[in-house]
């Protein structure tokens, strides 16, 4: 993994608002890499500042300080080489999963056929054939969220962010996504940044860790995952990486 190139970067990143008249800093001095196809987890406790690290990377927030780099050229704004899904669906409710899915290609004036040609590629990968007639409400929660994968990899973006997808779920479907998520980056090898506050969750999926302190946010540690796919939760390695987070890791506020 160290050979990889690295995709993307961040220098120095800080971010802060004005709260009551305030300052009030919720991101200092971050500095990461992150290597092409690989799976990075940014991980810490709640409201730690964890979104508001992806939102700049995603271009929905500029950062006060520092500069975000993907393949080498500073991100100024949006960027269609990065897609991005969030914790709460944004799945329109009027549209079937085919034309959810469908609906970034579309606003780029792709044709009907490659663009449902695409569509199709990528909700068979997340296990909804048979489904894309089908309305958001008639569909389970994890179902929802693999229609919002599909549809963020029917953009093709570079790299993948994910933030918190899985939080709202209930544990089984939640552990059923995670290794529906680890089967999908296998077949695609995508560059996906996925954001939690679960340390059994970013061991099972991450090929590195990043473990961010409390707000303000800075790099506490950064931990390599060379567990063998895919991961076994009672292996004794994983339990020992497991303690060694967690030991580390601050009480969220």
């Amino acid at each position: 993994m160290d050979s990889k190139k690295v995709k993307l970067k961040l220098e120095h990143i800080s971010q802060s608002y004005i709260v009551n008249n305030q300052v009030f800093d919720a991101a200092v001095d971050v500095s990461m890499e992150v290597r092409d196809s690989e799976f990075l987890v940014i991980l810490g406790p709640g409201r730690c500042g964890k979104t508001i690290l992806l939102n700049m990377i995603a271009g929905l927030e500029k950062p006060v300080d520092g500069r975000i780099l993907l393949d080498g050229e500073e991100v100024k704004g949006s960027d269609e080489r990065i897609g991005m899904v969030f914790q709460k669906r944004a799945l329109m409710p009027w549209k079937t999963v085919m034309e959810n899915v469908e609906f970034g290609p579309k606003i780029k004036g792709i044709a009907k056929g490659p663009r449902r040609e695409t569509a199709q590629k990528y909700i068979n990968l997340v296990g909804l054939e048979g489904f894309e007639k089908s309305y958001p409400d008639q569909l389970s929660g994890g179902m929802k969220q693999r229609v919002s994968i599909a549809r963020a990899y029917a953009n093709n973006p570079e790299i993948l962010l994910m933030d918190e997808p899985f939080g709202a779920l209930d544990a089984q479907t939640r552990y059923s996504m995670e290794e529906e998520v680890q089967r999908i980056w296998e077949t695609e090898k995508r560059t996906v940044v996925f954001v939690t506050n679960n340390i059994e969750e970013a061991l099972y999926l991450a090929d590195r860790i990043v473990l961010l302190s409390n707000c303000p946010a800075h790099v506490k540690a950064v931990y390599e995952v060379n567990l063998p796919r895919p991961r076994n939760t009672i292996d004794p390695e994983f339990l020992r990486l497991r303690r060694e987070i967690s030991d580390n890791t601050d009480l969220a506020l």
